[in-house]
């Protein structure tokens, strides 16, 4: 969900009441509920955050808005992101003179070539930060963490 002051994240998982707040003035990023997502925010689904990037407009937020199943690990799915958006955390760009403008042109398309490049994989339920080696070795409290807290 997007409105001018924030984005919400909504989990899609049965009984989630958690959504992820991220300020688009200070940044502040916290969890709240389903309830505080004004019903005026424009609202798209997407697979998952890949994370932020500062150029020279400030701050945007890169999501997942396409995904591919390629596959499985002892029946956890593997996905592959195909597609993404550029989200900026600004309202304008008028704070910008025209050389920056153009700089942060130039860093989106390139930000865009980067993202279009094949090699963008996640599971939501695998760690696929880990070999399947370094996993075997890994302690029990470890294997009982949320993918999160590893």
């Amino acid at each position: 969900h997007i409105t001018p002051e924030k984005f919400y994240v909504e989990a899609c998982d049965d009984g989630a009441d958690d959504v992820l707040a991220i300020d688009r003035v200070s940044t502040e990023v916290t969890l709240t509920v389903k309830k505080d997502v004004p019903p005026s925010a424009v609202t798209r689904p997407i697979f998952g955050i890949l994370g932020t990037v500062r150029l020279v407009a400030g701050t945007y937020l890169i999501v997942i808005t396409k995904k591919k199943k390629v596959g499985e690990i002892f029946s956890h799915a593997i996905w592959k992101a195909t597609d993404f958006d550029i989200l900026s955390y600004k309202k304008t760009m008028l704070h910008l003179t025209d050389i920056q403008l153009q700089d942060n042109k130039v860093f989106l398309s390139m930000l865009n070539h980067v993202l279009s490049v094949d090699g963008f994989y996640f599971s939501t339920t695998y760690d696929l930060t880990h070999t399947l080696q370094r996993l075997a070795n890994t302690s029990p409290e470890f294997q009982e963490m949320s993918l999160l807290e590893r």
